[in-house]
């Protein structure tokens, strides 16, 4: 492909992402299409000969758009945001333009200097304390990585060197591995599903304990599990604490944590992976109070700030640790010795490879500003309380918990039983996409406000479809309770029907 044809396959390609989501309303946010399609649709064999790009195109209509889920869709209120801006698509083509690789300096000093700057300028919006920024006299900085469950691993293995370095420079006789084996981390069972598995993928036990009854993790139960652990020879070493849980969005208690972690020279990571973005607006910035104690923060761009997956930014304390723990020296990767404060980026990562990411967040920070990106913040949260004042107005329905941020999570007053079955039905007909969860062992169903596109036309939309498959269930009042659960209204049998009359 020379130039000119790159030209005309990069419009029709921009053509096609714009008209996309002109028209996204226009499509169901599931696909129907079974487990296999794209394996039975498409050549055992790649192509022996190039091929035209209009074809491309073609297939990519024709084959791929019939399995995607469309997570930018208004209708989509599943999980959490995924960012996604016009901004940001050209941010990261411009990335991809380039096609550098950023593992130091010299590789490339633009990919390098412009992650400092744009942290440093992310930093200041979120309101962190100045420590953890380049710009700062002392070792802090942040840095992008690929995901929150790559900041909360990488976090981790950062403690676990710097407890063992601790140890054994204090003892020079102590065994590493014996060491190793009594290392322990705690979080909530409130924490997402990754801060286990950094737990697994680090070698490291990880204590999930039990959160009160608003989801947070409290430090007297911190205190408590501290105190066991030690009195049995465990060694703590790091705790995971989290600003905006997968489930209900709750805010664990960082002035509660803090001075717990401090006293006991165990490091704090602050996973804030959605609601971090909300502390761009002075009014939520309460909720991370006592962040000043924590050794490491991460918060998602690409979640609710309109940058394009993927961008995580996570700040460091003291630099010095991460260094320590990933520096890793090779003739081929020598620089030039005098930087002043600008990092080697791949001392604070697990790959040595580095993509321009920064290009994206600076287009998305420049073009939106600050208060662009706050009114988009601002009013998600208004459209999930209008959300919430719908489902209220239902007397068949509880709104529980409070709603947090752009998250509302309900269910139905007659019982967990008809609230699977209506997910399961919501979900058969695709026309909205919400996922379950749990609060105080009932089982809910959760609504979040994704999309950047979503207006309050669309909640009102997406309350009418739950509304008629809530209407739908009544015809189930004379089944047995057993035939209720996980029964599409569509897929019941005709015969049982009649039996219950």
């Amino acid at each position: 492909m020379d130039a000119e044809q790159f030209r005309e396959f990069g419009k029709a390609a921009i053509d096609l992402i714009a008209d996309y989501i002109e028209n996204i309303r226009n499509r169901d946010v599931l696909p129907s299409v079974e487990p296999g399609y794209l394996l039975s649709a498409l050549p055992d064999e790649p192509p022996e000969e190039p091929q035209d790009w209009k074809d491309v195109i073609k297939d990519y209509n024709d084959i791929i758009m019939p399995g995607v889920t469309h997570w930018q869709s208004p209708r989509f209120h599943a999980f959490y945001p995924t960012g996604q801006s016009f901004a940001s698509i050209v941010g990261e083509l411009l990335s991809d333009g380039l096609g550098v690789v950023g593992f130091t300096w010299m590789a490339s000093p633009a990919c390098t200097e412009l992650e400092v700057v744009t942290l440093n300028w992310l930093g200041k919006l979120l309101g962190l304390p100045e420590e953890f920024l380049n710009c700062s006299s002392g070792p802090g900085g942040g840095v992008l990585q690929s995901s929150a469950s790559e900041a909360t691993l990488v976090a981790l293995l950062v403690a676990k060197d710097k407890i063992i370095r601790r140890l054994t420079t204090n003892d020079p006789k102590a065994d590493e591995d014996e060491i190793r084996s009594k290392l322990v981390a705690y979080t909530s069972d409130q924490s997402n599903s990754s801060v286990e598995k950094a737990g697994v993928l680090g070698a490291m036990k990880i204590r999930l304990l039990k959160s009160d009854n608003d989801g947070q993790l409290r430090g007297e139960t911190l205190r408590k599990a501290i105190d066991d652990d030690k009195s049995r020879g465990l060694i703590p070493c790091c705790v995971i604490a989290t600003l905006g849980t997968t489930g209900t969005c709750a805010f664990d208690p960082l002035h509660e944590l803090g001075p717990i972690c401090q006293k006991e020279e165990v490091w704090l990571h602050v996973d804030a992976a959605y609601a971090g973005a909300a502390f761009i607006c002075p009014e939520y910035r309460h909720l991370m109070r006592g962040v000043e104690f924590a050794d490491s923060f991460d918060m998602n761009p690409h979640k609710w700030l309109m940058v394009n997956f993927d961008c995580s930014a996570m700040w460091i304390k003291d630099s010095c640790d991460i260094v320590k723990a990933f520096d890793v020296q090779r003739i081929y990767l020598d620089d030039i010795k005098d930087k002043s404060q600008i990092p080697e980026y791949r001392h604070w990562q697990i790959s040595l490879g580095r993509r321009f990411k920064s290009l994206k967040l600076w287009t998305v920070l420049r073009m939106y500003g600050a208060e662009g990106l706050r009114s988009h913040i601002r009013n998600h949260i208004g459209l999930a309380q209008h959300f919430a004042s719908l489902v209220r107005a239902d007397k068949r329905f509880i709104v529980e918990p409070e709603p947090s941020m752009g998250l509302v999570c309900f269910r139905l007053k007659s019982g967990e039983c008809d609230t699977k079955t209506l997910l399961a039905n919501l979900t058969k007909k695709k026309q909205v996409y919400l996922v379950a969860g749990t609060y105080l062992n009932n089982y809910m169903i959760r609504f979040v406000i994704c999309s950047r596109l979503t207006t309050k036309e669309d909640v009102n939309y997406s309350w009418k479809i739950i509304k008629q498959e809530a209407d739908n269930l009544v015809i189930l009042d004379k089944i047995p309770l057993k035939a209720q659960c996980f029964t599409p209204i569509d897929h019941l049998d005709i015969n049982m029907l009649e039996k219950s009359q």
